[in-house]
């Protein structure tokens, strides 16, 4: 028999943890589950094993609203990051009301019954089980779990070193003094070089195209000294809207005076690698400032290794793998013992599960967002997409009180469903995210649009996402409240 509970959450990562986590601090009368397709939780954090995995993020953004940061390394590694996650998974008790082993597939909405019906494969036995809920809240990433962006190399087969993928880390990948050439520039690559080059006898980054790429300490000091004055609460919060605003700022100015930006960017890498250096050719990108993220380096760790010589950039195409490496296009031939390649990531929109509303088939790339969180003509779903220019968590705590402010005000007027309704005839409609970045063109397609005005257009903004879905009424005129239809049922 399917077990029902009214809200019924999808992940127990980052962001299905703090969904539990807000639902049980703002509606401790509600009902929920999560359904973790994995035997753990963790999500990317626990995912994730390659030599050196951190954050792209400061803590104090990419951490929760409601539990401080207190650790002393501002940009955090994996296991710190994964053991807060724990952390807050038990203060909060959620372990117990989570089904490991449960990959959801399917859900289905009957407008009659005021009910999602979710069908999920468990991983142990193969068998499909269901589950009834009053709302959907998917929170699962916005990549593909089963393995990455792993584009063809003509000649792979004639390599014969090894070949791995970062979403695919396994211990039994050995670089000890061996040539490694990781393929791409973005956050993996960055983080992989300076961390293999201890090891390695030699780490070449081998890139088509630079990536802007900021050096921060991996500890704030400010932080640090702040909490020996202030609670730990305190202290969160003003260094969390002291990088929120530096981040906003930099982001608008980017997109305001993009050269001006472009030249400091460029200077402070000139500073790092001195004057010989070719800047233009390894660390110049042929795009302004943040029409890609920018990736960060702590303590200067990738310059450093390429100081030292245990690490060297190559800007270049690839042609061909070879038996021992790879061949580039200037006809240049790179040696390698070990190939990585950091290409990135395949976006898989609400965790590739497939949706039906009433028995007919819902494409969510044919769906418009409705403040970043909910989407036109699908009724008590809400799934949790993070900002592309800022941390992550910090959208994912706002569609978290968000939901919670939603289920409080149904309960309060009465009603057993919304559905955002999009009506507007002069409504423009654009891609779902304005990010030039490949993981995010290659499934356009696939993500939900966004719409020339507001509520469906993405702000991108914490501050004015923070007023309207913090605080702005929830009855906006955008959103249909309604019974059910008793009759049918």
């Amino acid at each position: 028999m399917a077990e029902y509970v009214e809200v019924l959450i999808v992940g127990a990562g980052l962001s299905g943890i703090g969904a539990a986590c807000h639902l049980q601090r703002r509606c401790p009368e509600k009902s929920y589950l999560i359904l973790e397709g994995r035997e753990t939780k963790g999500g990317t954090w626990d995912l994730f094993r390659y030599p050196g995995i951190r954050s792209d993020s400061d803590m104090y953004t990419l951490g929760y609203a409601f539990k401080p940061w207190t650790e002393q390394k501002a940009i955090a590694d994996g296991p710190s990051i994964l053991k807060y996650i724990n952390e807050t998974a038990r203060e909060y008790d959620v372990d117990k009301n989570i089904r490991y082993g449960h990959k959801v597939v399917k859900a289905s909405w009957s407008s009659s019954d005021a009910r999602w019906t979710v069908d999920a494969e468990r991983t142990d036995t193969g068998e499909t089980v269901q589950f009834l809920c009053r709302f959907f809240f998917v929170c699962a990433g916005y990549y593909d779990y089963e393995g990455g962006h792993d584009p063809v190399f003509e000649g792979r087969e004639d390599f014969k070193g090894q070949i791995a993928h970062p979403q695919k880390w396994t211990e039994d990948i050995d670089y000890d003094d061996k040539n490694v050439v990781i393929i791409g520039s973005g956050a993996t690559a960055v983080t992989l070089v300076p961390s293999m080059a201890d090891k390695a006898k030699h780490v070449t980054m081998l890139q088509r195209s630079p990536t802007y790429i900021v050096s921060r300490p991996a500890e704030d000091k400010l932080a640090n000294t702040l909490r020996k004055f202030l609670p730990a609460m305190w202290a969160y919060g003003i260094i969390r809207w002291r990088n929120v605003l530096m981040q906003q700022f930099v982001f608008r100015r980017a997109r305001s005076a993009p050269q001006k930006v472009k030249e400091f960017l460029l200077g402070m890498v000139r500073e790092e690698l001195g004057p010989d250096y070719d800047i233009d050719k390894h660390f110049t990108p042929k795009y302004n400032p943040w029409e890609e993220r920018l990736c960060l380096v702590p303590d200067s760790d990738l310059f450093e290794a390429i100081k030292n010589g245990t690490a060297s950039v190559v800007t270049d195409h690839i042609d061909r793998f070879v038996e021992d490496g790879i061949l580039l296009k200037s006809g240049e031939k790179l040696d390698a013992d070990l190939i990585v390649t950091a290409t990135g990531l395949k976006i898989k929109a609400i965790g590739g599960l497939s949706i039906e509303v009433d028995g007919k088939a819902v494409s969510m790339g044919d769906t418009l967002n409705y403040k970043g969180l909910m989407f036109s003509s699908v009724p008590n779903f809400a799934s949790v997409f993070g900002y592309t220019n800022a941390s992550w968590t910090l959208k994912a705590d706002l569609c978290c009180e968000y939901v919670c402010r939603l289920l409080k005000h149904m309960d309060k007027i009465g009603v057993d469903y919304c559905v955002p309704v999009q009506d507007d005839p002069d409504m423009g409609i654009e891609p779902g995210l304005d990010f030039s970045s490949g993981y995010i063109q290659r499934a356009l397609d696939d993500i939900p649009k966004q719409g020339s005005k507001k509520p469906w257009r993405l702000n991108q903004n914490y501050p004015l996402d923070l007023v309207t879905l913090r605080h702005k009424k929830i009855d906006d005129g955008f959103l249909a409240f309604k019974k059910r239809d008793k009759e049918a049922a």
